[in-house]
């Protein structure tokens, strides 16, 4: 799924508003529905697109960075999201920007340049991963279900907020360590799923968990056009949908994965098809669900799959 979003008005508000901020102090509130961190004056000022990623930051950060999350009310469709002039000018303090790319929110980009932040130093996630798209096929763009690549972000976040704050250097190294052994711990759980999955097979609505199924050993059967209709906010043929209902009457799948945050016709229509055939249903969603942070919520998610299986 990519997020869409509106963000032509605000450059030309943007100027307008930071000379209206010029003359304010003191702290700096985080944008409207942003999830974040109070913290001292001096913390460090870092814009993440999604509270997926400004969990993370705050795991190896603590309160030496000031967190804004530009997504983070989890019943929010990321599709429809809308830049505000809030967001706007958080990124134009930020000395850290994280986004995920990939095409992924590309509303990042255009932001940051609209904000004139040229300092900004800005983590790419798809670009950290070291992911391409497949030979006549697309990037799956969702690298937060890949732990490996969450390994290697927070050890990259690390380095780059000790170039920002040399003091606390030691502080983020070993933050950073610790998360990537919980991460590992999380990788092990998939490992152990996958020894006992046989291959099974699995259902989506959308390629938002595919590298945590891959990871569980398990094949992902869902049609290519019935899942990219369902990313792309178009229509779903009959004959790929009838294609796909038939998955859970034949008893082809194992579970079905299901994106909560995105809904529609289509994707209820297999969500009872799931229910009706005894087929199992693991619910994921694409930002933090409220009171769990990053770990706790994959865990929940792994958990989920070995439950299903079982």
């Amino acid at each position: 799924m990519r997020l869409r979003s509106s963000v032509g008005v605000l450059a030309g508000a943007a100027a307008v508003l930071l000379l209206s901020a010029c003359g304010s102090s003191g702290g700096d509130d985080n944008a409207a529905g942003a999830a974040g961190t109070s913290s001292p004056a001096a913390a460090i000022q870092v814009v993440a697109s999604t509270n997926v990623y400004g969990d993370i930051v705050k795991q190896i950060a603590g309160d030496k960075a000031e967190v804004t999350s530009i997504i983070s009310d989890p019943d929010q469709d990321p599709h429809s999201y809308e830049a505000n002039t809030q967001t706007q000018l958080a990124l134009s303090k930020a000395k850290v920007v994280i986004e995920n790319g990939g095409g992924y929110d590309d509303f990042m980009d255009t932001m940051l340049k609209a904000s004139k932040n040229t300092s900004a130093k800005v983590l790419n996630v798809v670009n950290i991963s070291g992911k391409t798209a497949p030979a006549g096929g697309e990037l799956n763009e969702h690298v937060w279900y890949d732990f490996p690549t969450v390994e290697k972000l927070a050890t990259q976040l690390a380095g780059t907020l000790s170039e920002v704050d040399s003091a606390n250097s030691s502080t983020y190294t070993a933050n950073a360590a610790t998360f990537a052994d919980k991460v590992k711990q999380l990788e092990a759980t998939e490992a152990s799923i996958k020894t006992t999955s046989n291959s099974a097979g699995a259902a989506i609505t959308e390629p938002v968990p595919l590298y945590m199924l891959t990871a569980c050993g398990l094949v992902n059967k869902t049609p290519g056009e019935f899942s990219e209709a369902i990313e792309e906010g178009t229509d779903v043929p009959a004959a790929v949908l009838q294609e796909t209902l038939g998955l859970f009457s034949s008893k082809q799948v194992k579970l079905l994965a299901y994106n909560e945050q995105t809904s529609g016709p289509e994707t209820e229509k297999v969500l009872a098809a799931a229910k009706a055939n005894g087929v199992a249903v693991v619910p994921v969603t694409e930002t933090l669900p409220a009171g769990k942070d990053y770990l706790a919520w994959m865990t929940s998610n792994v958990d989920a799959i070995r439950s299903a299986l079982s």
